[in-house]
């Protein structure tokens, strides 16, 4: 497993980079200045972060009420994330259709374009993540997972 220094370096790289890379490209792509999107970017990072942290506990809970325990098939790892990213959404959308000064159909829209683009950036960023500071060989292959 990670340490947790390495877990630290882990989150506040992916949430700069990921900044540095959807803040200009945001702009460009929805017509809005950086500094309208850094706000939003900004924003909605730490929102999620939050929900991420809140969401995971709230479920694990109920999963060990219901279940008693917190192991998850691959039906319940799929219901999860489309839970936490529904959550997400309904928390976003209105934040942005706000500071935006946009409509709520627009802002669906930037915000699911937003989480199609950290979809791909965390695949692509955990993967180089992983060949760059590997775990070390010694520990089983499955610890990638944690």
């Amino acid at each position: 497993m990670r340490t947790t220094l390495d877990r630290i370096r882990h989150a506040v790289s992916f949430e700069i980079i990921g900044l540095l890379i959807v803040i200009p490209l945001g702009g460009w792509v929805f017509d809005f200045g950086m500094n309208e999107i850094g706000v939003v970017a900004i924003v909605s990072a730490t929102i999620a972060m939050l929900w991420n942290y809140v969401f995971n506990l709230v479920f694990d809970h109920i999963m060990r009420a219901f279940c008693g325990h917190t192991g998850k098939s691959l039906v319940l790892r799929v219901f999860h994330a489309i839970a936490f990213e529904a959550g997400l959404l309904t928390v976003l959308m209105p934040f942005i259709a706000w500071y935006l000064d946009v409509s709520l159909w627009r802002a669906f829209t930037m915000d699911v374009s937003f989480s199609a683009f950290y979809l791909v950036f965390a695949f692509a960023f955990n993967w180089a993540y992983d060949v760059i500071f590997p775990i070390p060989a010694n520990r089983p292959k499955d610890s990638y997972a944690s």
